[in-house]
């Protein structure tokens, strides 16, 4: 059974520019063009397209804290109470991503937070709505890959080694001040606005702007991240797969699945399934050959694989 839809999916020439995109959200369509090998004014051409209709969007996001953790939510909720709990948890700053199984009948969350030993969404607010009826909290022990690291597999080999070059760090590391909060803050919504025109919005000197930026993005204090729809890439089975892995395995086995092309995100968490991945795939036969092959010979003791129906909320996405 195949769920891939042709219809709407990005033509190759498209998909190889969102791929040099989740390099470098900024790239310039003169670097793009060398990279690629379309002309400077193709590249221009479909940037324009993409970005303008908004089906595809590029985003500044600031580094993490370190003292910022997250837990992974399973919520049962009865069938036809899906709609007022997910968009309940969709308007919360503090979850980044909800997505709903397509069984209808449990909700995946991922809740942001400084340490709490009880928090009050998990221990009070959940376990009193009636339309709930089940909760498992897991909290997160380690981040082997997240969303913004994924990348599409459609670049070869040279053009990927080319686009991951990043330039020497300037200066040494500081904190973010009131002018590099300014420049952030403009290219949050859209991480593709030029040095002019954050010049324009911040108020702040255009050469001052550049030279915050190459800092900014060469100490790691700032990336980009390509937001888009897996559907239009050609993915169309969304999953996410917890699996009982022996705590000697875990690292090992965390770490590689981390780098497969159709995982888009990877961590090790409390509770007896002690590793998720999410995974996009084109068809339910990459899946089963994701299952059977892929992690035949890992020592996973077990899985369970919950397909996604609908995502509500993504990183900068909301439905």
């Amino acid at each position: 059974m195949s769920t891939h839809l042709a219809q709407g999916t990005l033509a190759e020439r498209d998909q190889r520019l969102v791929a040099a995109l989740q390099y470098d959200g900024r790239i310039s369509a003169e670097r793009a063009s060398s990279v690629l090998g379309y002309s400077t004014r193709e590249v221009q051409r479909r940037l324009k397209s993409l970005t303008g209709s908004g089906t595809v969007r590029v985003i500044v996001r600031r580094t993490r804290n370190a003292d910022v953790g997250a837990t992974m939510l399973r919520i049962k909720v009865l069938r036809g109470k899906l709609d007022a709990i997910t968009s309940a948890l969709a308007e919360r700053e503090d979850i980044p991503f909800v997505d709903v199984s397509a069984s209808g009948d449990e909700i995946s969350a991922v809740l942001l937070h400084a340490f709490e030993p009880r928090n009050r969404l998990i221990f009070q607010q959940l376990p009193a709505t009636s339309a709930v009826t089940a909760v498992t909290a897991q909290t997160v022990l380690h981040v082997f890959c997240e969303a913004s690291d994924w990348r599409l597999d459609v670049l070869t080999a040279r053009e990927r080694e080319v686009l991951a070059r990043r330039p020497e760090p300037s200066g040494s590391r500081r904190e973010l001040d009131a002018t590099d909060e300014d420049i952030v803050s403009a290219l949050e919504l859209d991480g593709r606005l030029s040095a002019t025109a954050v010049a324009h919005s911040t108020g702040h000197a255009e050469s001052t702007v550049r030279r915050r930026l190459v800092s900014l993005f060469s100490q790691g204090r700032v990336s980009t991240q390509v937001l888009v729809d897996p559907q239009r890439l050609g993915m169309g089975i969304d999953a996410n797969i917890w699996m009982e892995v022996p705590p000697d395995h875990l690292d090992a086995v965390g770490r590689s699945l981390a780098r497969h092309p159709a995982v888009h995100g990877a961590v090790a968490t409390t509770g007896r399934a002690n590793l998720c991945v999410a995974v996009w795939f084109r068809d339910m036969q990459e899946l089963y050959c994701f299952l059977t092959q892929d992690l035949s010979g890992r020592s996973i003791v077990s899985t369970d694989t919950v397909l996604v129906g609908q995502w509500v909320k993504r990183a900068g996405l909301h439905r």
